[in-house]
């Protein structure tokens, strides 16, 4: 019975942590825009990048 004296606080501190990230993560946008990222994973970025210069598919081959 006096473990929960220590277990109740250490549980509603946890509780109202978890509970203040969520919060937060709401308030920085953080689920704004979920389907782009699931878009991006799949988008190969050879669409707009005639301009570069880098290792894939920017130099033009005579």
């Amino acid at each position: 019975m006096n473990t929960l004296i220590y277990l109740i606080p250490i549980a509603l501190f946890l509780g109202c942590l978890g509970l203040g990230a969520f919060l937060w993560s709401i308030r920085s946008g953080q689920y704004e825009d979920l389907d782009g990222a699931a878009w991006r994973v799949l988008d190969d970025g050879e669409a707009g990048n005639d301009a570069g210069g880098g290792v894939r598919g920017g130099a033009k081959r005579g």
